[in-house]
């Protein structure tokens, strides 16, 4: 072939096979780049905080501080740790909300070390609306434990005169010194207006001691309530509801740890009367405002905007529990602190007995989108909803006709080998929550299965549980039983089943509404 010839092929070939390789490129640049054709793209990772429940923005958050209200909206203080995890003590950070449900973070209001007293342990805030503490009138006025530097447990006052922003210390000496014992700490401040005094409550080992004052800086003691099998108690609370039959009743609240004697290590409170020095039980066995592993610390507050404040209340806990406080995936989002939902709480009579019932805050449902409703269903056996969720509300009503067991799997995998169980074991009468199918924080396995008493041959039960990313919370009736656990299921298990065993249960009136996020 000529010379001339074999040019042009060669260069005719080149240019067939630059173009070919331009194109070959041109399609790789464009499946990568396109994130609706490229295959290797990486999705977002799902995340472990939760949709609708509040969650610290960083580091570390436990105790909850009871939430005032005022300007048009309550405001939040919880302990927090800027230094988690390397380093200790804690500060209180203040979140504020108009609904409960949404919060604004509204950064720390009194740091930690600033004076020789060290860190800011649990206490309450108050409004001084009759400038009783000479601060101004409506000035807050927090009181707190901190450990002094000859160490123990004292109480201190701080007060903030520019809207609960930031609180500025009374000096460095206690305004309620430790009279020489171990533990003495969580003061909870309420204004006694039949009295007309302050009264403040202490943790005092087994015991919550009783103190009154005028001025919120010089404290008497009064008296005290001792406890019984319920170890050291925390977080004490005080306050008045009006039950359904409209008998005003006292009721007087603390973290307690049952666990020695298979109780519950949540809330444990009484009813009974408060006599201006100290509280008398209508009996003295306490109750339990929550039957499951993490409702910690928790704080009742009022129904700020309400004229009624005897009607209802609400009640905020802590989803963590002193046994296992660092076992959480949320770590790896750089974030461990996690509240209950707001709860609101009434007083009411059963069988001859006061006793408080919880539901979920009603502002809550403004995050609900479009219910789904599902045909009544009777199984026998286990039968798959056709319904998945991670973030959700189920409420249903269950009639055991002849089973012995019967429930819900929630954030089922698909496999059916990774489930959290809620149910009723009617014929040996109890309610359960059990968390050993799937992630959770209790690595000794002892705490899985959360229980409380059902009445023996009962066979109706109404449950509404709410789920989310790393919690479970269940009502159960009237809300008079109720269960509040961590759990972590794998982030892809949304799978929802019923169960029935040894017979068959009807499940009707079943309803889901999904949450959308608050974030």
């Amino acid at each position: 072939m000529h010379w001339h010839l074999k040019k042009k092929l060669f260069v005719s070939t080149s240019l067939v096979i630059l173009g070919l390789l331009v194109l070959i490129i041109a399609l790789l640049f464009y499946r990568y780049f396109n994130p609706k054709e490229n295959p290797v793209e990486k999705k977002p990772v799902l995340a472990y905080r939760s949709v609708y429940h509040f969650t610290v923005p960083d580091k570390w958050m436990n105790d909850p501080q009871r939430p005032l209200y005022f300007d048009g909206q309550y405001h939040y203080y919880y302990l927090y740790n800027r230094d988690y995890p390397k380093g200790n003590g804690t500060e209180w950070r203040q979140a504020t909300s108009k609904d409960l449900i949404h919060w604004q973070d509204a950064g720390v209001a009194i740091p930690k070390y600033t004076n020789k007293n060290g860190d800011i342990w649990t206490g309450s805030a108050v409004i001084d609306s009759e400038n009783s503490a000479g601060f101004g009138k409506g000035a807050l006025v927090a009181i707190m434990t901190q450990p002094p530097a000859n160490g123990g447990q004292e109480q201190y006052l701080w007060y903030s005169t520019n809207h609960g922003k930031t609180f500025k210390a009374y000096g460095e000496n206690s305004v309620l010194p430790n009279p020489g014992v171990k533990d003495f700490r969580d003061p909870k401040v309420i204004w006694d207006s039949q009295r007309h005094k302050w009264v403040l409550l202490l943790a005092e080992g087994t015991k919550i001691g009783f103190y009154e004052s005028e001025n919120l800086k010089n404290w008497r003691y009064t008296g005290g309530f001792f406890t019984q099998n319920i170890g050291i108690v925390e977080c004490p609370d005080l306050f008045q509801l009006r039950a359904d039959d409209g008998t005003v009743k006292w009721v007087l609240g603390t973290s307690a740890n049952g666990k020695a004697a298979g109780l519950p290590n949540t809330y444990a409170y009484w009813t009974g009367d408060y006599n201006g020095k100290e509280f008398v039980a209508d009996q003295d066995t306490p109750q339990w405002l929550d039957h499951g592993f993490d409702w910690y610390a928790a704080v009742t507050f009022e129904n700020g905007p309400a004229a009624d404040k005897l009607s209802s209340r609400y009640a905020i806990g802590w989803l963590n529990n002193w046994d296992y406080p660092n076992n959480t995936p949320t770590m790896k989002e750089n974030f461990n602190g996690v509240n209950s939902i707001v709860r609101q709480i009434r007083l009411i009579k059963r069988n001859g007995q006061y006793s408080l019932a919880s539901q979920p805050v009603d502002t809550l449902n403004k995050l609900t989108k479009s219910p789904e409703r599902l045909k009544t269903v009777r199984v026998n056996g286990t039968q798959k909803l056709g319904v998945h969720g991670t973030a959700y509300q189920l409420d249903a009503d269950l009639t055991l006709q002849d089973a012995q067991n019967a429930g819900f799997r929630l954030r089922e995998s698909k496999d059916e080998q990774r489930h959290i169980d809620v149910g009723v074991v009617a014929n040996e009468g109890y309610l359960y929550v059990n968390r050993a199918f799937t992630g959770q924080p209790d690595q000794s396995m002892k705490y899985v299965e959360s229980r409380a008493p059902f009445a023996s041959g009962q066979k109706n039960v109404h449950l509404k549980i709410l789920v989310d990313h790393t919690s479970i919370e269940v009502f159960v009736d009237d809300g008079r039983t109720v269960f509040s656990d961590e759990v972590f299921p794998r982030l892809k298990d949304d799978s929802i089943s019923l169960y029935s065993d040894g017979g068959t249960t009807v499940f009707k009136n079943m309803v889901i509404k999904p949450f959308r996020s608050i974030h």
